[in-house]
């Protein structure tokens, strides 16, 4: 990655950027028109497009509840933000001393302060300081005192079964992932959900049916979608394969415990310890138990013949 990558708050002093403030969990389409946006003006102005975000998700401090489940660890979240258009991405350690900032007080210590920005570029919702008591008008004053432009950035929406003004946010891609629409998800997102890992040993059960699968170990708690067959993507290294994918608890075995498996069309190696990426392209069906393991292994070609069948489609 190109994409400059800084951690200490303190420590910054940057003059003239395009900054956006936000937690870009999942850097949707919504989040990517609003870096878009800053882009388009650091273009103009000569400037960097700066994005921070915060790790972990505020609500671990303000809300320990109602923790949001995560859609895209850190890394990942970097490199969709440097697709997006940002040059500079702040990782902010979410603390308790830092939300209660008073709106003021942000504004002068922290965004002019460490950024002295030429323009802010938001989305209609955003929020900020103490009980989120800053608003678009807040930042818009701001800017006029301080001697930035404020651009904000409408929501963007997709058609989603016939509701063409379905506004995109993370916590809809969170709703479309848990009910399996992984196809509606990847609509909002702008690409295909992808869950990040590491290949783990098994039970070797897939082997034994004549179809071999990769075990993944999440790198973070992300979140799963829900349990089923799935016609999906795998990236090994530099090499993409069709991968029939099964998130559940192996009915026919009497499993219990959640397992994140997938077979890898036409691929002949050894998996065990590579880092995986597994992208989630369609839903093929639900989680069954079968009679027998053959009729296991009737099913379970089916699902690779669908898989081919997506796979060369998205292709």
């Amino acid at each position: 990655m190109s994409i400059q990558v800084l951690h200490d708050l303190d420590r910054i002093r940057l003059e003239g950027v395009v900054l956006s403030i936000g937690n870009f969990d999942g850097v949707h389409r919504g989040h990517q028109a609003i870096i878009g946006a800053a882009r388009r003006r650091a273009q103009a102005v000569g400037g960097r497009v700066v994005a921070m975000t915060f790790e972990p998700h505020p609500a671990t401090i303000l809300s320990p509840d109602r923790v949001p489940a995560m859609l895209t660890p850190l890394d990942e979240k970097i490199r969709c933000l440097e697709a997006a258009g940002a040059d500079i991405a702040v990782v902010v350690e979410s603390r308790r001393e830092f939300f209660d900032c008073p709106a003021d007080t942000f504004v002068q210590d922290i965004i002019v302060g460490r950024f002295r920005p030429a323009a802010m570029v938001e989305g209609a919702s955003f929020r900020f300081g103490r009980h989120r008591q800053g608003d678009i008008e807040t930042l818009r004053a701001a800017g006029r005192t301080h001697g930035f432009d404020v651009e904000i950035v409408p929501p963007v929406c997709v058609d989603l079964g016939g509701h063409p003004d379905t506004v995109i946010s993370s916590s809809l891609i969170r709703h479309l992932l848990s009910s399996g629409t992984v196809d509606r998800a990847a609509l909002c997102l702008g690409r295909p959900y992808a869950l990040l890992g590491r290949v783990e040993p098994g039970l070797a059960r897939g082997r034994t049916l004549g179809f071999a699968t990769a075990n993944l170990a999440l790198v973070a708690p992300q979140l799963v979608p829900a349990e089923g067959v799935y016609a999906g993507r795998a990236t090994v290294g530099d090499s993409t394969y069709a991968a029939a994918v099964s998130i559940g608890r192996t009915p026919t075995f009497g499993g219990d415990r959640q397992l994140i498996e997938a077979h890898l069309l036409d691929f002949d190696g050894d998996l065990y310890g590579c880092d995986l990426r597994l992208e989630f392209l369609a839903w093929l069906r639900e989680q069954k138990k079968f009679d027998t393991p053959a009729a296991l292994q009737t099913q379970i070609a089916e699902d690779i013949r669908q898989t081919r069948e997506v796979f060369a489609a998205t292709k």
